[in-house]
């Protein structure tokens, strides 16, 4: 098999569209893990993404009987550019199928290549058998994203390229794995030329289709897939893509949501480059296959297979990656009802960076606070500070590793308070460094009642803090005084709209 698909790869047409994308070292990355770590950079592309390679291969394959008939693919996004493009290119037309939880701008991409475009369906099963469906109804080649031969060894021309533009030791490849065509393509490749590498496949932990297929000896079909990383969102690994990981695919592994979204700050922190969730499970991978098994002075390679996020992603992805780089601590503390908590409380922090400070207040004995930390010593850091919290007489509550905190609760500290009294609303601005965040709270001294107070780090060069505060009417002259020699830029807004509906007292 190995010989024939060898030959396959090599007869491959896909450089009429495809190019011999740059094989880069990762310098940060590699350092910090003591391992040299190469990037194939599949995500620059044309269509940002791998995928054109199999899709080309495989229309350039056709009859001219079959391209009158035109071809129809179904895809969650890269598939689809990678048809559009080279139906354009072969004069040969396209419709695709998508489900309708599609990146948009992966639909809008596919458009533009000239392709019809159909949203079918909430995943791309839904999407595949309306496809094959239609194919069979009107007589259309029907592009498989990977249960294709002729896809997989277009596929496979990542591998040829990844030992032709790197002749010396590699370790290991870390590949996406979704539907398996791209995987088994480069360990075809890489096992009938240079078998001592390993070939590792790394999915995400909510779509682990290849890896529970190697598992239980058999394909499964998932019941339920996550669709953070949406390029790999399969529920069903292919038939020739498993046959072929049984025989020439090391190892299959996952990952979490937090792991991927810290890769993808890996890669940008190397190549300025944003990949997307799926483009980005590679570096994951090696990051935890290092972390495992404590390789140190191989040589790794990641294949970032491709780039096409929607903008409006990458705040939760900035999020959540300073939890996959075990960055940040998520902490639930309960402190005193009283003037000077907060301070006491940061002080007990020490100089840690503050990443977010959320509190409302409850009743009058005790608050309770939804703070995010920033650690340098990852884990390790964050049980020593709860410790610490702990000992100085702190209630805490770890929240770093819980889902709803992360995804919910952060958002929705807050609400009105029954028979709150004299309460002002400010807005702050200040130069962010560290400890502004104490230096602040320090400023405003104990008189007053700190009723609630929402900080976040934005990155930004001036930090922004939200503050309600009690001030009963006989001080207010006092304390707007006290207010100008904090020597911060501040606006009221006590009577803002948003305040009064979902905030003020009633």
């Amino acid at each position: 098999m190995l010989k024939r698909y060898l030959q396959k790869i090599r007869n491959s047409q896909v450089y009429d569209v495809a190019i011999n994308t740059p094989l880069v070292t990762a310098d940060r990355l590699s350092l910090r893990l003591d391992n040299r770590v190469l990037m194939k950079r599949e995500d620059m592309q044309s269509v940002h993404s791998f995928k054109l390679r199999g899709a080309y291969n495989k229309i350039a394959s056709l009859s001219k009987e079959e391209c009158a008939h035109g071809v129809i693919a179904a895809s969650a996004g890269n598939h689809a550019q990678g048809v559009a493009l080279a139906a354009r290119k072969l004069g040969v037309k396209a419709l695709i199928v998508m489900p309708r939880t599609t990146p948009s701008i992966k639909v809008e991409s596919a458009r533009d290549y000239g392709a019809r475009i159909k949203l079918v369906g909430d995943t791309y099963d839904d999407a595949y058998a309306w496809a094959a469906e239609h194919a069979e109804a009107k007589g259309m080649t029907f592009i498989h994203p990977y249960d294709d031969a002729l896809v997989i060894a277009g596929q496979g021309t990542v591998g040829l390229e990844i030992l032709q533009d790197h002749p010396d030791r590699i370790d290991a490849i870390f590949v996406p794995v979704g539907g398996g065509g791209l995987i088994a393509g480069i360990a075809l490749a890489v096992k009938a030329l240079r078998p001592e590498i390993r070939v590792i496949g790394v999915e995400p932990d909510e779509a682990p289709c290849m890896y529970e297929a190697l598992r239980r000896g058999r394909r499964v079909k998932l019941r339920q897939v996550g669709i953070f990383a949406d390029g790999v969102a399969v529920r069903q690994a292919g038939k020739e893509p498993y046959r072929i990981a049984r025989q020439h695919v090391d190892e299959v592994m996952t990952v979490s949501t937090d792991e991927i979204c810290a890769a993808m700050k890996d890669i940008f922190d190397d190549c300025r480059s944003v990949v997307e969730p799926a483009g980005a499970l590679a570096v994951a991978g090696i990051k935890k296959y290092v972390e495992s098994s404590a390789v140190t002075g191989q040589c790794l390679v990641a294949v970032n297979s491709g780039s096409n996020i929607n903008f409006d992603r990458l705040r939760h992805v900035a999020e959540r990656a300073q939890l996959g780089e075990q960055r940040e601590a998520l902490l639930a503390v309960t402190i005193p009802e009283q003037p000077g908590s907060f301070r006491r409380f940061c002080r007990t922090i020490g100089k840690r960076g503050i990443t977010e400070f959320n509190y409302r207040y409850a009743d009058a004995s005790k608050a309770h606070v939804f703070a995010g930390v920033r650690l340098d010593d990852g884990d390790s850091e964050r049980h020593v500070l709860v410790s610490k919290l702990r000992e100085a007489g702190y209630p805490v509550e770890d929240l770093t590793d819980s889902e709803i905190a992360k995804l919910h609760i952060r958002h929705m500290v807050g609400g009105r308070v029954p028979g709150l009294k004299d309460e002002l609303l400010f807005r702050f601005q200040f130069p962010e460094r560290p400890g502004a965040l104490l230096q602040f709270l320090s400023s405003m001294g104990k008189r007053w009642n700190i009723s609630l107070f929402h900080y976040r780090n934005h990155g930004a060069d001036y930090g922004r803090i939200l503050v309600g505060i009690q001030v009963p009417r006989k001080s207010r002259k006092a304390f707007r005084a006290s207010l100008d020699k904090l020597g911060y830029v501040y606006w009221e807004e006590t009577d803002c709209p948003a305040y009064q509906l979902f905030l003020g007292n009633d």
